[in-house]
């Protein structure tokens, strides 16, 4: 009795352990690639450097001592800000010396006006000659002429001296500062260089192929390479038609947006979009072609390729294998021309352990 008791016991455990043992079914990741429209454009990038557009150099209309300077490359200018001061001792002498040559000039305009004036009036009483006044008219008159003259000299020295400030003639930035402090500058000698904020260029070399697509206005753009996030428009103002190099032909854009962070100098990345050949089908991974095992009826002289991928059906979570028609080769792309269409997702690696039927994992799309 004892003995059947344990058997029936035993039977049971047993029954129990194998109901709580369950066999986990393996499901396969897959990383796919989504079919998509292929692209009909591409873009060349080209590494160069900000330039300014025009230069201008500014200097004095009068020579002096410079003062002290404050100027600094990269400095923003406004117009009408003063870029440079000369030493106005001199000519504010000049100036004085000047409106007293007027004051005396004027004394003596005057005394001669009024001796021309009194000899008249003797001539009307009889009590002088014709030839008195004469000589007073002419006195009078060389008088006055000496006293425009000095008028002039004096607004010429008034003007020189606030020629001793040199400021800006518009809205610039300060490219370079070719003197020092307390030196003695000529007229016209440089004193800095300077360009228009937010007038910027960019120049590059690009080859045969690429120069014979470019037409003057085309758009373009560039990026900051220490501000990616910063993009401007740009246009096409120049194209060299003869190569400064090995058929390396200069290009120049225009830009025609500005950014106040921009400075002459930094490095940018030229993006220049080409229009592609139409394509005869859809592009996918090399990845995606099912290499090996490969059978079927080989493909006759002149007909189109045929390839199997996998196809992954998402209303069962399974890959499908399917034979899809291929028009060639492009880098690491295949040019499928039938067989696949927009929006389906096939598998783009480890396609070689994989069985048609067989349920997958989705994982992310191939980037």
């Amino acid at each position: 009795m004892h003995r059947y008791l344990l058997l029936a016991a035993v039977v049971l455990i047993a029954g129990c352990r194998e109901d709580d043992v369950q066999v986990e079914k393996m499901v396969r990741g897959l990383k796919t690639h989504l079919v998509a429209q292929t692209e009909d454009r591409s873009i060349r990038r080209f590494p160069a450097v900000l330039e300014a557009a025009e230069l201008t150099t500014v200097s004095f209309e009068v020579s002096g001592k410079l003062e002290q300077l404050t100027l600094g490359v990269g400095q923003v200018l406004v117009e009408g800000q003063p870029i440079a001061r000369l030493d106005p001792t001199s000519l504010q002498l000049q100036v004085e010396t000047a409106a007293a040559s007027v004051a005396q000039a004027e004394a003596a305009a005057e005394n001669a006006q009024a001796t021309y004036d009194r000899q008249r009036e003797l001539l009307q009483r009889g009590a002088t000659t014709r030839v008195s006044v004469d000589d007073a008219q002419t006195q009078a008159d060389s008088t006055a002429a000496s006293l425009d003259q000095a008028r002039k000299s004096l607004e010429s020295a008034q003007q020189n001296l606030d020629k001793a400030v040199l400021t800006a003639p518009f809205d610039a930035i300060v490219n370079s500062v070719d003197v020092q402090s307390f030196t003695t500058v000529g007229v016209g000698a440089p004193i800095a260089t300077i360009y228009p904020s937010g007038n910027f260029e960019v120049t590059f070399s690009v080859n045969f192929d690429v120069v014979n697509q470019l037409v003057v206005g085309k758009e373009a753009e560039v990026r900051l390479a220490d501000r990616p996030d910063i993009v401007l428009k740009t246009v096409v103002s120049e194209i060299g038609s003869r190569a400064d190099a090995v058929s390396s032909f200069p290009i120049v854009l225009q830009l025609v947006e500005s950014n106040p962070l921009l400075k002459a100098g930094m490095a940018v990345e030229a993006s220049i979009s080409f229009p592609l050949a139409a394509a005869e089908g859809l592009t996918i991974p090399l990845t995606a072609a099912i290499m090996s095992g490969i059978s079927g009826t080989p493909a006759q002289a002149g007909d189109p390729a045929q390839l199997p991928v996998y196809v992954f059906d998402p209303d069962t979570s399974t890959v499908q294998r399917r034979e899809v028609t291929i028009g060639g080769i492009s880098e690491n792309s295949i040019v499928v021309i039938s067989g696949l269409e927009v929006g389906e997702r096939i598998a783009s690696a480890g396609v070689s352990f994989l069985q048609d039927g067989q349920e997958v994992r989705l994982l992310a799309d191939e980037e």
